[in-house]
């Protein structure tokens, strides 16, 4: 009786330790603590942390699921060892709380998506975390984005700029030498500028700048063309002279496109002969200036000059009256005098009742 006694109780210990035995071999793995979500710059090195408990004989794995809608997803390491060939990704294991570490050196814009840590406890069965990495991203401008435009006086356009980049760039434009914008204002917010009414002061360079504070944000330069009738205007409207010297008449033309130029006295069409030369200037595409020297002025030379500028969009002309003076007006008349066959030569005329000492510079161009 004593020894049935004694033994039931020790029996009933040795059952106690073997369920809890089993308890302990059934528990199944969990993931106990999963990095929070990462916000990182190009070049940066991320380090991301899976804490696997009871998961000792499961195989654990990060994967990067893509950002896209498809969320293709590749496999990066498994337990200890990397699987995608590359030198900017390392595992790391701590044992002692059973830490699964993925280290990605020198971060790209290809790393943004999200990272899952994941356990296998069976064919079709995982647990896994998930950590969203997002990739700051420097602005670029977007090539759907306008790059150049030509218009005309009166008309409506509009000029946009798109950018990429994280966080979303804010989009404002800006004027060349700090003009001010169509609006009158110097700065101005939206994707889209739009100048209602195109004058032809609205010409030149726009810049459309994309900023989210990541590095030095980006640029577009958009050239505004303008194309305006011409506007003529002379240099001086009155110009004297006297007999058998050389005027010059000056004419400045604004238009865009460029013109035709002619100059006209009495209704005929000047060109280059021995009372006549004509020289224009192109300063820019919008601007052009010609001169006509009127050389050994004869009396029938003098009268109304004409200076006309035409272009698809329309004719303007001004006029310049030549008179005569009783005092020669330098320049240019100071550097050509008589024109006399050969070399330079000097005339001197000696009155009675004083000296006066006359100097004419005949100039041959050979």
């Amino acid at each position: 009786m004593f020894t049935m006694f004694t033994t039931i109780p020790v029996l009933i210990i040795l059952a106690w330790f073997d369920s809890f035995s089993l308890i302990n071999a059934q528990r199944n793995p969990t993931i106990s603590f999963i990095s929070k979500d990462k916000v990182v710059n190009i070049g940066d090195n991320l380090e991301l942390k899976c804490q696997a408990q009871d998961a000792e004989s499961y195989p654990v794995a990060w994967t990067k699921l893509s950002p896209s809608a498809d969320q293709e997803q590749v496999f990066i390491s498994k337990g200890q060892s990397i699987i995608i060939p590359s030198n900017r990704h390392q595992i790391l294991y701590d044992d002692r709380d059973s830490t699964y570490t993925l280290l990605i050196e020198k971060i790209q814009e290809i790393d943004v998506g999200i990272y899952r840590c994941e356990i296998t406890t069976a064919v079709n069965t995982k647990i896994w975390a998930d950590v969203p990495v997002i990739v700051r991203i420097p602005p670029v401008i977007a090539d759907n984005s306008t790059r150049s435009v030509i218009t005309a006086v009166g008309e409506r356009v509009t000029l946009k700029c798109y950018a990429s980049g994280y966080p979303t760039p804010m989009i404002s434009w800006r004027r060349e030498k700090n003009r001010l914008l169509p609006n009158q204002m110097a700065f101005y917010k939206g994707n889209n500028l739009t100048i209602d009414h195109v004058t032809k002061d609205d010409r030149g360079t726009y810049y459309c700048v994309a900023d989210n504070g990541v590095g030095q944000g980006a640029r577009r330069n958009i050239g505004v063309e303008v194309e305006f009738p011409p506007f003529v205007r002379a240099g001086r409207s009155l110009v004297k002279q006297a007999l058998q010297y050389d005027a010059d008449l000056h004419c400045h033309i604004e238009a865009f496109p460029s013109p035709s130029i002619q100059w006209y006295k009495d209704g005929q069409v000047i060109n280059d002969n021995q009372h006549y030369q004509i020289n224009t200037f192109v300063r820019t595409d919008e601007f052009i200036d010609t001169t006509l020297r009127v050389r050994r002025i004869e009396k029938r030379l003098f009268g109304i000059y004409v200076c006309q500028a035409n272009n698809k969009l329309g004719t303007n002309q001004t006029m310049i009256e030549l008179s005569e003076s009783v005092n020669i007006v330098c320049p240019p008349a100071c550097d050509v005098g008589f024109y006399i066959s050969g070399a330079a030569s000097y005339h001197h005329q000696f009155l009675s009742s004083s000296i006066i000492i006359f100097i004419s510079v005949s100039i041959v161009w050979r």
